[in-house]
């Protein structure tokens, strides 16, 4: 028997890339026309937070609980777990977010503030969830049957997610980033494990999440009064 620290990380996967890309084929499949309604649902999210900031966060929050708990169910716990016997185990914490965002819908936890330097970086991640995830499919030869979808997919949705949270603030805050970040960084061991170079993509989307909240971080406290 081979000593443990002869594995590499792939030898831990169960299944292969094209199994892996079939099964958003599959998913695609049993939703469509689905998307246009969930990818509307993210243009109106990005629409609502940049033209009516103050009274937007109600409806934000609760668009996206939706969408993380309808990705949960139907892709994690629905499809993702046929290869997968992990993904049992990451389908709650993606109902814990849903329902996390819920709370912060009811109890007006969240809020958006009119537009500040900085924000751009935000919007960029929206931006890419939104368009630019969904050519990376066509763009690598796989064609647009296994095209990952904002509401649809989970990455989309959780790097969507991102780029609301980091233009977001109140105090559940702190509490709705760790599941979107520990879910990057599992989706691009994943796929850099198997070789694909779109762990590039989740990779920076979360890169830049980070450098937004440096952004942030700094021009905070530079705004504060020297003692």
């Amino acid at each position: 028997m081979s000593e443990w620290w002869t594995y590499r990380a792939e030898d831990f996967l169960l299944f292969s890339p094209r199994v892996y890309w079939r099964m958003f084929e599959l998913h695609n499949a049993a939703l469509w026309p689905l998307h246009f309604v969930t990818f509307d649902a993210g243009l109106i999210i990005l629409l609502l937070i940049a033209w009516r900031p103050g009274s937007s966060a109600r409806w934000v929050a609760s668009i996206l609980a939706m969408l993380w708990i309808f990705v949960g169910w139907s892709f994690l716990w629905n499809r993702y777990t046929t290869i997968n016997w992990v993904a049992a185990y990451i389908a709650p914490a993606f109902f814990v977010e849903g329902t996390l965002l819920l709370i912060a819908a009811l109890s007006g936890a969240l809020a958006f503030e009119k537009r500040r330097p900085g924000d751009w970086i935000a919007y960029l991640i929206l931006g890419f969830a939104l368009l630019g995830q969904p050519l990376l499919a066509p763009l690598q030869g796989r064609g647009w049957a296994s095209s990952e979808v904002f509401g649809i997919a989970p990455d989309p949705t959780v790097i969507g997610t991102l780029g609301v949270l980091l233009l977001a603030r109140g105090r559940l805050v702190p509490w709705l980033l760790p599941i979107p970040v520990l879910w990057c960084l599992l989706s691009g061991l994943t796929l850099q494990t198997m070789g694909e170079p779109q762990a590039w993509a989740t990779y920076a989307g979360l890169a830049l999440a980070a450098l937004g909240w440096i952004w942030r971080i700094v021009r905070q406290r530079g705004s504060l009064p020297v003692a």
